[in-house]
């Protein structure tokens, strides 16, 4: 994986009214601290952050790693009433422990992922809220964003087939594959983000379903821009990088 490093041993801490996942060979004590933005901006190390539905934070630490800290927070009507709080099911099924052991298992299979650093929940009552320490991949360029601003390349197109085909040949489900969660990179590179819900299940019909919620997103990404920016020779493209 572009000579990733190799994951270090997974650890878990009890923390106030919680407790946290790390990456030993990223952390190394369990500081709570980094799930805080003010820890990061404090420090000077807090490069840029994004509101809205999974607040995400850019971070360069002073050893010169980059990281993207993310709370999670729910989309659609529900997070008017619930914002940031989700059901309480056990530690193992919080998202954010969830999504950290899932990203493990995908770096170790080699798959074009974040690195995940710490993961972090704290409970309330019935309800928790959670937080999620990644690495920063190579590029912030997102299909949605390349494709808005200039027609995609024929190979880039076979890249993120190729690589939907990777996800799909471990078995991996992603939750909501789309336009935003996918990252160009140099050279037709492709990385994907966001497996929050994801998993890891037998192999079946529900690969189309998440193909075609990829070609939903990027039909209403490419509403308004030159019809032959993305139609259907980019969408057999992508199709012929799926197949192999």
């Amino acid at each position: 994986m572009n000579g990733a490093a190799a994951a270090g041993e997974e650890m878990l801490a009890r923390i106030a009214g919680g407790a946290m996942l790390y990456d030993a060979s990223c952390l190394g004590h369990p500081d709570p601290g980094v799930f805080e933005t003010r820890h990061w901006q404090q420090a000077g190390a807090l490069q840029s952050a994004a509101g809205g539905r999974g607040t995400v934070a850019f971070i360069t630490t002073a050893h010169g790693e980059r990281w993207v800290l993310r709370h999670y927070r729910r989309g659609g009507l529900v997070a008017r009433w619930l914002d940031d709080r989700y059901a309480w099911r056990g530690e193992s099924r919080t998202r954010s422990f969830a999504e950290w052991r899932l990203l493990r298992q995908l770096r170790a299979w080699n798959l074009p992922v974040p690195r995940p650093v710490a993961a972090r929940y704290q409970r309330d009552g019935w309800f928790y809220r959670a937080d999620l320490l990644t690495a920063e991949l190579p590029t912030r360029t997102t299909l949605a964003a390349a494709l808005r601003a200039a027609p995609v390349p024929a190979d880039s197109w076979q890249a993120v087939g190729r690589c939907v085909a990777a996800l799909h040949a471990h078995g991996v489900h992603h939750a909501d594959l789309n336009a935003n969660n996918l990252l160009l990179g140099t050279d037709a590179t492709v990385f994907v983000l966001d497996f929050d819900r994801g998993r890891i299940r037998a192999r079946g019909v529900w690969e189309q379903r998440v193909v075609a919620r990829l070609q939903r997103s990027l039909v209403k990404v490419s509403a308004g821009l030159p019809g032959d920016w993305f139609g259907d020779a980019q969408w057999a493209q992508l199709l012929r990088g799926l197949a192999g």
